[in-house]
């Protein structure tokens, strides 16, 4: 930074700010903190932080050796454990490759890599193309079964979903809120240690960038960022494509393309495509009552009106 003052991005500002004294404790210490980490890490960070995220401070940087690398410094309440445990466990393996980590600071120091999935332009069918090779090369890597397991995420969502639709008048009809609490039941019963595997747990287009170096002439090598980090079956990282898209599901038969959006994933993910859309269906759900949680009222709605569909 070179004594520069770094850049906060509002969103960013906003999120500590509501985390009350530590997060602002946080804000005032960032510079602080990113100077102490330029130091430990011997790199200099660009000052100019990356805009989009809100739950941490994201920013490029330059190692000594002249290797681009970014800086991920998480805001108080978003420890980045589990995300740096993923990540160690990949060693760049489908995940971008984690370079540092200061658990005290909640601070990661990770490869550069490329454009986002989302900011490609490509149609939906590529994408998802895309995101299933993807998957199966971040499904090579060992697990570790100390991670969250898929019967913890089942019955977390379950517990998330009743609470929040009460908290919100009852969005949704209640027979959509009882279709994704069966599935919970069903998916949570279903996880077995010697099936799971170390699922990303949001493997959607935004979070997966394009490697630096190209596998072909024409073909560029995707990674995932932002990993949850999960020990669980394969089919729960295809509920996150599944929950996507929703406008273009409700331009035409919504239950028929979804049908078939579950069958193309399982097809090329080879994975059972029963349990693709029961966690499809969970996901659909919990990720519409949080959009609306949060304000954003046309995604929520969208996503849900697709589970209404999905119902038929």
């Amino acid at each position: 930074m070179s004594g520069s003052t770094v850049e906060v991005p509002e969103l960013v500002r906003q999120k500590a700010t509501a985390q009350g004294v530590e997060g602002i404790r946080w804000l005032t210490h960032l510079n602080d903190i990113v100077e102490q980490l330029e130091r430990n890490w011997d790199v200099v960070v660009d000052p100019n932080a990356y805009q989009g995220g809100s739950e941490a401070y994201v920013a490029a940087a330059t190692t000594s050796d002249g290797a681009e690398a970014v800086i991920k410094i998480a805001i108080p309440g978003n420890a980045l454990t589990t995300e740096a445990r993923t990540l160690a466990l990949a060693n760049g393996h489908g995940y971008a490759r984690l370079l540092e980590h200061d658990d005290v600071r909640q601070a990661m120091l990770l490869e550069r890599l490329g454009t986002s999935l989302a900011d490609l332009g490509l149609p939906i069918k590529t994408q998802i193309e895309i995101l299933c090779g993807t998957l199966r090369r971040a499904w090579e890597v060992r697990a570790d079964p100390n991670l969250p397991s898929g019967a913890e995420k089942a019955r977390s969502l379950a517990t998330f979903i009743t609470a929040k639709w009460e908290e919100l008048n009852k969005p949704c009809p209640e027979r959509v809120i009882e279709r994704a609490l069966c599935f919970a039941d069903v998916r949570g019963g279903a996880f077995h240690p010697e099936t799971a595997v170390l699922v990303h747990g949001d493997a959607q287009s935004v979070n997966t960038l394009q490697a630096r170096a190209k596998t072909s002439s024409t073909s560029a090598q995707f990674k995932f960022v932002d990993p949850d980090g999960l020990f669980a079956e394969r089919a729960y990282d295809l509920a996150i494509p599944m929950r996507e898209w929703s406008k273009e599901l409700l331009e035409g038969d919504a239950a028929r393309l979804g049908r078939e959006r579950c069958a193309f994933l399982g097809l090329l993910a080879g994975v059972d495509t029963q349990a693709i859309w029961e966690w499809g269906f969970i996901e659909r759900v919990s990720t519409g009552l949080l959009a609306l949680h949060v304000g954003a009222e046309q995604v929520g709605r969208e996503m849900l009106d697709v589970a209404s569909h999905w119902m038929d």
